[in-house]
């Protein structure tokens, strides 16, 4: 049974780590826990299903999941998008933290600090994200936990003085991630008052059969089936047709409303209509606007039927800093 819609109990997050410091893993323990995946279909890299992932041990495209976690009997649901660990994949990373509101940053207790544990950080930061640093594979016998906080204080300054301590291929301490990424990442931030529906376009994949699978994170709004949609960027209509989930096959919904994460498809045929950072609504708001003579500063909300000759719209500048200019006239 779906849970009673309640932004408070949402969690978007990311997991970010240098590659092979055991992300994949991690994240096969925290589905199992959540049961999110039946145990008999359980497999690992369970979220790689490129034939060359699995071959290779990496992640190279993300895959966002909806679980469902009970902590102290309150149930939350946690928005998770997997991102690839290798540095030749930092713009998959960059546009998955910009659905999300935290990051688990996951770090080898024998390794240490690595060269992409610096560069994800600082995308992570650079979206003011909350960070909750895990250290992994403490089973080993080489693993040196103490240094490794020392380095991820000294280089990534971080306070790692209450890093979680874990083993991700024994299960030791997996369960206290699902505590702390209630307790320490922040809730989406929404304003239920606000009904204009506004989503980040932050992935999409082809189907063969039902066109490009838009995934979203709603900022703000509702979408539901049948809903008309306009891409600000790309200047393309369309009416939705399905909304959904991750969990992490396709599952559709009745509707996504503002702080969740999911899919939406709409018959588009062609990929180039959809934009990666593009902003979805429903056609009714044109942007923002300057009025002539009026300073950068001086910008008002405008609808499409307020547009006037010679007006300079800007299409909505959120948070996550993707923004289009166009021109707008109405004749003279």
């Amino acid at each position: 049974m779906p849970l009673k819609y309640n932004p408070k109990n949402i969690r978007n997050f990311s997991i970010i780590a240098h590659i092979d410091h055991g992300k994949s893993t991690v994240s096969d323990r925290l589905l199992e826990i959540t049961h999110t995946v039946e145990e008999r279909k359980m497999q690992k890299q369970l979220l790689d299903d490129m034939d060359i992932e699995r071959e290779r041990g990496i992640t190279i495209k993300a895959h966002p999941v909806t679980m469902i976690a009970e902590v102290e009997e309150e149930k939350y649901v946690m928005n998770f998008i997997d991102t690839p660990g290798h540095v030749d994949f930092s713009y998959e990373v960059s546009r998955s933290l910009a659905a999300c509101d935290g990051a688990i940053l996951i770090v080898d207790a024998v390794q240490g600090v690595q060269a992409q544990t610096l560069a994800n950080m600082h995308l992570a930061l650079a979206r003011g994200l909350e960070i909750l640093c895990v250290i992994n594979k403490i089973d080993l016998p080489a693993a040196d936990p103490e240094r490794v906080k020392k380095q991820i204080r000294e280089t990534l300054g971080l306070d790692a003085t209450h890093a979680l301590l874990v083993s991700a291929k024994t299960g030791q301490g997996i369960s206290t991630i699902l505590d702390e990424i209630v307790y320490s990442l922040p809730a989406p931030n929404v304003d239920q008052s606000d009904t204009t529906l506004r989503a980040l376009i932050f992935d999409s994949h082809y189907d063969a059969y039902r066109g490009v699978m838009i995934y979203i994170r709603v900022i703000s709004g509702s979408i539901t089936k049948k809903t008309p949609i306009f891409m600000m960027a790309a200047k393309r209509k369309f009416e939705v047709v399905e909304v959904g989930i991750f969990t992490p096959g396709e599952t559709p919904v009745d509707e996504l409303r503002a702080g969740e994460v999911g899919y939406l498809v709409a018959n588009i045929k062609n990929p180039k209509d959809v934009l990666i950072g593009d902003t979805v609504n429903t056609g009714m708001t044109v942007g923002l606007t300057i009025n002539q003579g009026a300073s950068d500063d001086e910008i008002i909300s405008l609808k499409s039927s307020d547009v006037a000759h010679g007006m300079t719209v800007l299409t909505e500048t959120d948070t996550y800093g993707w923004a289009a200019k166009i021109e707008a006239a109405s004749g003279g």
